[in-house]
């Protein structure tokens, strides 16, 4: 029986699924979800049957012979910090995901309706593997200054870990011996220090510290930020929305398309030219951060995600990080195959499945 692979990604405004045989990609599809739609849903985590719905009505229409699913791999949430690896979805994990530990996002919905589809279909396994909240950090980087205010890790897991494995393994080398820094590029922007296969340091990605993006604003003036927040003029949510959503290009120049940035800058915008620089500026602060807590003893840096095709800003960026260690781009970035290959490994036994408790 030919056995297939589900992988199941939900994000704020649409569900991308994608069928696997082996390392064949049979079936993709990106469901959209208008505000019109999702406005009857007072949360996340209340758009669960909607989407669960619409999942399985696509792959029937598809064709998609459920029958011979037999791994399905969730995106995972804002569970609990967790080491990297395949988690199998069990109890305590499905209540956090509801609950959302550590927050409400779309991706709490991947391992939800994964092990719900699992119940449905009689050979099928769910799992989930390297959420944003993968946490391998020493105990050093969880200090920040004062105690109450630890430094947490939250960042692309899933890419940069799917990256450097897969860096590695193209040269024929052993992720696990090697020490890298990746950085990932999107709309959030996340530099981590991978050292023999844990990624030791990292910054908070999602409304934390590190460099701005297209649309966060990373670090801050903290005393600024305190002004700003008792000053009157803003409410918390306005506050929340300034850091994530509105921050970095959005702020500055009032789009999150870095493609626009770069044709503006290109066509001569001297605004648009210092806003792009000035973001390469921190991301190569953070890579050359990154290289002290390696010690110098960096193998490859690695720049992914959708930024990365942009050859201007990884031109402004190398010339100031290629003293540190060799550069290796792979632009973009799959989720979806993320996702299928840490399912494949789990068929072929080569992962070791982990209990979330």
């Amino acid at each position: 029986m030919q056995q297939l692979i589900l992988a199941i990604n939900p994000g704020s405004t649409s569900t991308k699924i994608a069928i696997y045989r082996s390392t064949e990609r049979v079936f993709i599809k990106s469901i959209s979800h208008s505000a019109e739609e999702l406005s009857p849903f007072p949360d996340i985590t209340s758009q669960f049957e909607f989407r669960m719905q619409i999942i399985l009505d696509e792959l029937r229409a598809s064709h998609i012979e459920l029958e011979h699913i037999t791994i399905i791999m969730g995106r995972g949430g804002l569970v609990k910090p967790i080491p990297s690896g395949v988690y199998a979805i069990n109890e305590a994990l499905i209540h956090d995901l509801r609950v959302g530990v550590l927050g409400q996002h779309a991706s709490n919905l991947g391992g939800l309706i994964a092990n719900e589809i699992s119940k449905q279909l009689p050979a099928a396994h769910a799992y989930i593997v390297d959420p944003v909240v993968v946490d391998e950090f020493d105990d050093i980087a969880r200090i920040s200054g004062h105690p109450a205010f630890e430094r947490k890790s939250i960042f692309h897991a899933l890419n940069q870990k799917a990256i450097a494995r897969n860096h590695a393994k193209t040269h024929h080398l052993n992720y696990n011996e090697l020490n890298l820094i990746v950085a990932h590029l999107g709309g959030g922007i996340s530099v981590g220090a991978h050292r023999k296969g844990r990624v030791v340091d990292v910054n908070q990605a999602l409304d934390g510290d590190g460099p701005f993006s297209p649309e966060r604003t990373g670090s801050l003036p903290v005393g600024a930020l305190i002004e700003a927040s008792f000053s009157g003029k803003y409410s918390k949510k306005e506050l929340q929305k300034m850091i994530v959503g509105k921050g970095g290009y959005m702020a500055y120049l009032g789009t999150n398309d870095a493609y626009t940035v770069e044709k503006a800058a290109k066509d001569g915008d001297a605004k648009a030219t210092l806003i792009q620089e000035a973001m390469a500026y921190q991301v190569a602060k953070e890579i050359g951060a990154m290289s002290t807590v390696l010690q110098g003893d960096v193998n490859a840096i690695i720049l992914t995600g959708g930024i990365a095709y942009g050859k201007p800003f990884i031109n402004m960026l190398s010339q100031r990080i290629q003293h540190i260690a060799r550069i290796f781009v792979y632009p973009g970035e799959d989720e979806m195959k993320a996702l299928a290959m840490n399912g494949l490994s789990i068929m072929m036994g080569e992962s070791i499945v982990r209990e979330y408790k």
